[in-house]
């Protein structure tokens, strides 16, 4: 489906002593949460259609965090850590908790360390393509998950993801990179109080199947689905992630 864009406004808001920039969808309808997405690596362009689509129930977020969206918006370092901690923040200031996260890629590890620490702040959890199984924190295997799942995207992810790429810049997401590859997912999860859901795309080979699983079945709470598409589903499919993301 194409970006409609139709109700995606820039929004600034002052946390932690800076300036912490998101985009904002739509408007809370009754008792529903709010939706605040992380996105993978820092890139935001790819998840927009998505938060449009969440926009059409509730209001909805997309953090712009480290900040390579725009060149006044470094937040925090590029890190899992340290985007958990600022994602943390922002929640705390901004929206009415306890919302419904989600993260994709890195941006699921992240959104799995704020459900772990903070549990007063998120209602549900969910994790899209959540990045790294073991087999893949070394720089081969890495290397061939991307080459198996790169056969299966979308050229049109490339003009939607390479500018914040840029801004960011090598040095970022190389620390940003190797930030997930040295977090353990699998441990996390287990601290996790609330409700978990867990989709892949069936060609994602950053998250395969077995993986998935795994932390399924470390969850107190977890169920998983599998979507079509490779690592970044959400890409042009933002009704289908929304009402995943609903359900």
């Amino acid at each position: 489906m194409p970006d409609r864009r139709r109700d995606v406004r820039e929004r600034w808001d002052r946390v932690g002593g800076r300036g912490f920039r998101s985009l904002r969808a739509g408007r809370r309808h009754g008792d529903e949460p709010d939706v605040v997405l992380v996105p993978g690596l820092g890139a935001l362009g790819y998840l927009v259609d998505t938060l449009d689509a969440c926009g059409g129930r509730t209001t909805a977020h997309l953090l712009d965090v480290p900040g390579f969206g725009h060149r006044a918006a470094r937040v925090c370092p590029a890190g899992i850590g340290t985007v958990a901690e600022a994602v943390c923040g922002w929640i705390d200031e901004v929206p009415r908790a306890p919302v419904v996260l989600v993260g994709h890629s890195t941006g699921a590890q992240a959104a799995l360390h704020v459900a772990a620490a903070r549990p007063d702040l998120v209602r549900s959890l969910v994790l899209l393509g959540p990045t790294f199984p073991p087999e893949q924190r070394g720089v081969k295997e890495l290397v061939r998950a991307f080459v198996r799942n790169f056969l299966h995207e979308s050229p049109a992810l490339v003009p939607a993801t390479v500018p914040d790429y840029l801004r960011g810049g090598p040095a970022e997401i190389t620390r940003f990179i190797r930030s997930a590859q040295h977090d353990a997912p699998e441990d996390v999860i287990t601290e996790v109080r609330c409700p978990v859901l867990l989709a892949r795309g069936e060609h994602d080979a950053f998250a395969p199947q077995p993986w998935v699983d795994r932390l399924a079945a470390a969850a107190r709470d977890a169920r998983s689905e599998v979507v079509g598409g490779a690592h970044t589903f959400p890409f042009r499919r933002g009704e289908e992630t929304a009402r995943l993301i609903a359900l």
